[in-house]
């Protein structure tokens, strides 16, 4: 295992960077302050897919956020291509695990919402959903309403409302985490074809280690909270655009099981 050094510099700037970052919450009713996230400081350059592991609670999804503009930092600075990020921006999508497909609109209208919101012209708009129902092979259900699909096929448009808007940046919470073993797989490989045709960039949370390591070019591996960055790890197999390959690897046994002593996971414990 190779701990990734920090980015050098270059005339491109990364995609989103974290520079310092810290997030505290104010105090509610008997709690007191909470420090989030502490002293967070990594860059993705454009074109890198990097996956965010840590324990549950560490302030993984805090730095999503910040990296949306949901958020703003308590100190240090995020930026996005360069710029700071001050608000949401339109360089930045965020999927999460729920799709959250409006029901009373179709597929297509759905993959159409933020086009809409920008004022795209109708003609465009229907353009780029047709574009993107055949991408994400939803050729045919464009008319099929939310409740008329499965879970995976919902996902799908769920990325596909993601594209729409064309953003440097893709922030993934857990996208896949609520699909059976069959459909995730299937959905990382659909996700790894598009990031390698499109180019974007993909900072993703996932519990799932092994997903950590198909889809992903570095791995951060963040602390108990206050979460911070311990350790950057850059995975070397080949393939990153096919991950159900790059998990016969007889590599990725060993990168899991480095990732579980990072995070102190015990594969002999009992459980109760």
């Amino acid at each position: 295992m190779s701990v990734f050094p920090a980015p050098d510099p270059s005339t491109q700037a990364p995609a989103i960077e974290f520079i310092g970052v810290e997030k505290r919450f104010p105090p509610r009713g008997a709690s007191g302050e909470v420090l989030a996230a502490r002293d967070v400081t990594f860059a993705i350059q454009p074109g890198e897919v990097v996956s965010i592991i840590g324990p549950s609670g560490c302030g993984k999804s805090t730095l999503l956020n910040l990296g949306a503009g949901l958020a703003r930092p308590s100190a240090g600075t995020v930026k996005v291509a360069g710029e700071t990020v001050t608000g949401p921006n339109t360089h930045v999508a965020f999927m999460l695990q729920k799709d959250l497909l409006m029901p009373w609109r179709s597929i297509a209208q759905n993959i159409e919402f933020g086009l809409e919101l920008r004022q795209v012209p109708q003609a465009e708009r229907q353009a780029t959903s047709a574009r993107l129902l055949k991408q994400c092979h939803l050729s045919g259900f464009g008319e099929h309403y939310p409740n008329q699909l499965s879970g995976g096929m919902r996902q799908r448009a769920a990325l596909a409302r993601t594209l729409a808007v064309d953003p440097l940046v893709l922030l993934m919470d857990e996208p896949f985490s609520a699909l059976d073993a069959q459909t995730k797989m299937i959905l990382q490989q659909d996700l790894a074809r598009t990031v390698k045709e499109t180019g974007k960039t993909v900072l993703l949370i996932t519990h799932d280690l092994a997903e950590a390591v198909a889809l992903s070019d570095r791995i951060l591996v963040m602390s108990e909270r206050p979460g911070t960055i311990i350790e950057q790890i850059t995975v070397d197999i080949p393939g990153r655009d096919s991950p159900m390959h790059r998990r016969t690897h007889e590599r990725v046994a060993g990168y899991v099981a480095h990732l579980m002593s990072l995070l102190k996971l015990d594969a002999n414990a009992e459980v109760h």
